[in-house]
């Protein structure tokens, strides 16, 4: 059965996005459970990728890995007012269970810092026992009114990383710790520039004193939330009652983060660099970087071909499609699709010359090559793949910001760059971090994303709402 086509990005992102999500292999969605979808063995192996190079960031700056309930009684989301009213409109509810009414109802997992809070509280009485660093891999329920496949789901899957320290600066030093490990991931691996910032006060998480986020651009320039870091300062410390002797003998309140990022990073992915052709994946994340395609007409040449492939694949890694019933172009299409960096080409007259084609996924640029040496020839071109590929998406990231010194100037870009045909902006602009200036930018229909940390901008200015002197632009944008 002949697979459907993918609707050109120009034509309509939205529709191309969904196009390459399913004929990737990475997702469907689960009709039966609303908001939902099922990650399937493509998608979920790209985010074990991600499981692993995270993880091991985690481990390597000594945080531990844990699990905590999925159900959490409704009254702890409650000791932190402003935490339940920021959560309240997406929770679900369990009021029933083992066919009793439940005396009181638990809250299936929107986030964990209020049960990880009372945990803590248990765990810590003395400044010997911190800092406590722990990260949780696990699943979370947000019931979203509108989804679209691996942005915006009802349940997703993330990480989320908690912490208590004896210190603010030292919890500050975590938050942009952990920052920092996210853009890594994101730009050496997901070869995904982002932009590090704080988030002004109206967009900071619901609890948190401070949250800092890394913000990615997509091909169609609109902003993608790739991460975020909050300082939660004694909140929840307080709120649950987690105190811990100082070294001076006193009592006082711990000091949290938490951090996280989800298989969002999987749409951003996508996004980032796919084309019309299909999936495009960067060799650093890609669970199979290469599949070697033996080419033959005749069943004399089947055997030569075959036994040579699988020399080959043994020498560099790589999968031998030997499947029947298929031709060489439609094992082509299936891997083009599937977002596989390269493919090598072996066929009879390849055999005769010493030679083997290399087909890069990025350029879609065929070039024979010698078979001797082609481990060294493949981990050549897969690294080429990955600096090209972070390459083009830095150059969109800074063709497409645009600095602007008024709030007319503001509300034109983001009106005449049509984001449903590629033509989003990212505008630096100076205004001031006050929930006023965020609901006049929400006019236009985008946020302030993030006061970036490194100041690329010209410094101080006047905002373009208030008038008043402010210390750096910010990033507007329109975002999913």
């Amino acid at each position: 059965m002949a697979e459907s086509p993918i609707t050109p990005r120009g034509a309509d992102f939205a529709q191309w996005y969904q196009d390459v999500v399913l004929q990737g292999d990475m997702a469907e969605p689960a009709e039966i459970v609303k908001g939902c979808m099922v990650i399937k063995p493509n998608g979920y192996a790209v985010w074990e990728v991600l499981q692993r190079e995270l993880d091991g960031r985690f481990k390597a700056t000594g945080h531990q890995n844990a699990y905590f309930p999925l159900l959490i009684p409704q009254s702890f989301l409650q000791k932190e007012a402003e935490h339940v009213e920021g959560f309240s409109p997406e929770l679900a509810v369990v009021t029933v269970a083992g066919g009793k009414e439940l005396e009181e109802p638990y809250v299936i997992r929107p986030t964990s810092e209020t049960i990880i809070g009372h945990f803590f509280a248990k765990w810590i009485q003395s400044w010997r026992d911190l800092p406590m660093l722990m990260n949780q891999w696990a699943n979370v329920i947000r019931w979203e009114l509108r989804t679209r496949m691996f942005l915006r789901t009802t349940e997703f899957l993330w990480q989320e990383g908690h912490t208590a320290h004896s210190t603010h600066e030292e919890a500050m030093e975590e938050v942009l710790r952990m920052l920092d490990v996210y853009a890594d991931v994101a730009e050496n691996i997901m070869a995904m520039p982002v932009i590090r910032g704080q988030k002004t006060r109206a967009e900071k998480f619901a609890g948190a004193v401070k949250t800092y986020s890394i913000e990615a651009m997509m091909q169609n320039g609109l902003a993608l939330q790739a991460g975020t870091s909050h300082d939660l300062g004694q909140n929840f410390g307080k709120a649950f009652d987690v105190k811990f002797q100082n070294k001076e003998g006193q009592l006082d309140y711990v000091w949290q983060t938490s951090w996280g990022v989800s298989t969002r990073l999987i749409g951003g992915l996508i996004m980032t660099h796919s084309d019309d052709k299909g999936l495009v994946l960067p060799p650093k994340l890609a669970p199979l970087k290469s599949v070697l395609v033996p080419i033959y007409r005749k069943e004399e040449e089947r055997a030569a071909v075959l036994e040579a492939a699988h020399r080959i694949a043994k020498e560099t890694g790589s999968k031998v499609d030997e499947r029947e019933g298929h031709s060489p172009g439609a094992k082509f299409f299936h891997w083009e699709r599937r977002g596989v960096p390269v493919v090598l080409e072996l066929g009879p007259r390849d055999l005769a010359s010493g030679k083997i084609v290399v087909k890069r996924r990025d350029t879609g640029a065929k070039e024979p090559v010698s078979q001797d040496g082609i481990a060294a020839t493949l981990d050549a071109t897969l690294e080429a793949i990955q600096t090209n590929l972070f390459a083009s998406a830095r150059e969109r990231l800074k063709a497409n910001t645009v600095w602007a010194a008024s709030i007319g100037e503001v509300e034109e870009i983001l009106k005449d760059a049509s984001a449903e045909k590629g033509g989003g902006k990212f505008v630096m602009a100076h205004i001031k971090d006050d929930p006023e200036c965020d609901a006049r930018i929400k006019q236009f229909k985008a946020t302030i994303r993030n006061m970036p940390l490194v100041d690329e901008c010209d410094g101080p200015g006047k905002c373009i709402v208030t008038g008043e002197t402010v210390p750096q632009r910010a990033l507007i944008a329109k975002a999913y």
